[in-house]
């Protein structure tokens, strides 16, 4: 056996998996085929033998902002596995952290070593290679301002190297290119009192519970803030949505650009309620809200 069939063996390689357990939202059918490697070469290995016959592939993190669609996904999902998930503290305040490491993680390690400009991850759900693409951030902060350098690879497993100059990020999302594979990331921090930023990353936290619902099947927010002075929740509110109930989806009522699964919702529920808030947004307000969930799979 030459060691690249004997590296994915032992890795986690399965055909026609739920995807209800790998999303915050519980739903969605099957994947035509689940891959999690373990390590920079299992993935390379695997892109080299797969691609060429099934180009279709999504890149899958925490799940926090994903609604698979009821059909699944006819192609390759790919979740980074345990090598993919760590933190290492480099010179200049600079930190190398694996794709697959989540948010807080990062937040909480930098932390430690007294290190500013993370403590807002410590609020985010997600992993650092989603971060990374959709320019991830909250109250005033995003990826971008602490952004230095990542590695990705290619669909045909090779690696390279990009820095801050060569990705432009904006609101909640990035020009990087989606048939790029994360693997590591390089922040840039800056030197900070520990007990300062804890306490920051408190107020934080606590901001965040109080105004967003927590215990719930639900992937965040829905929309995009547009750029009128509206927020997408307020337009939600306005337009008498946030009582709009779907099969087994609603809208929390602690905060409308929160969707619901009750328990019971099937993904066509919530997609359908999506649609049917952003036609009502629309009608009344003239206001087109973009989707800040990815909704994935064939209708």
């Amino acid at each position: 056996m030459d060691k690249r069939n004997e590296s994915l063996n032992k890795n986690m390689i399965y055909k026609n998996e739920k995807l209800s357990k790998y999303n915050w939202f519980n739903l969605g059918g099957t994947a035509k085929v689940f891959f999690k490697p373990n390590s920079q070469l299992d993935l390379s290995n695997f892109l080299k033998k797969h691609f060429e016959k099934e180009k279709n592939i999504y890149i899958l993190g925490a799940g926090s902002n994903t609604l698979f669609r009821d059909s699944g996904f006819d192609g390759i999902i790919i979740k980074l596995g345990k090598d993919f998930s760590y933190t290492k503290l480099l010179k200049d305040n600079k930190i190398e952290v694996g794709a697959a490491t989540l948010d807080k993680k990062v937040s909480d390690f930098a932390s430690q070593h007294s290190i500013s400009g993370f403590e807002f991850l410590s609020c985010i759900p997600g992993t650092i290679g989603g971060a990374i693409t959709m320019n991830s951030g909250c109250y005033g902060y995003d990826v971008s301002k602490i952004f230095f350098s990542l590695k990705a690879m290619n669909l045909n497993g090779e690696v390279k190297i990009f820095d801050k100059n060569q990705i432009e990020f904006f609101y909640r999302g990035s020009d990087f290119n989606k048939d790029l594979i994360i693997l590591s990331v390089i922040f840039q921090g800056e030197p900070g009192n520990k007990g300062e930023i804890e306490n920051k990353q408190a107020r934080l936290i606590n901001q965040k519970k109080e105004t967003q619902p927590s215990k719930i099947r639900t992937c965040g927010s829905t929309f995009k803030n547009p750029e009128s002075k509206k927020k997408a929740w307020e337009l939600i509110k306005l337009t008498n949505c946030s009582n709009f109930v779907i099969g087994g989806a609603s809208i929390s009522p602690k905060h409308n650009n929160f969707f619901l699964n009750n328990g019971s919702a099937t993904s066509s529920d919530i997609e359908t309620l999506i649609e049917k808030v952003k036609e009502e947004v629309f009608l009344k307000t003239g206001t087109k809200l973009e989707l800040e969930i990815k909704i994935v799979g064939g209708k």
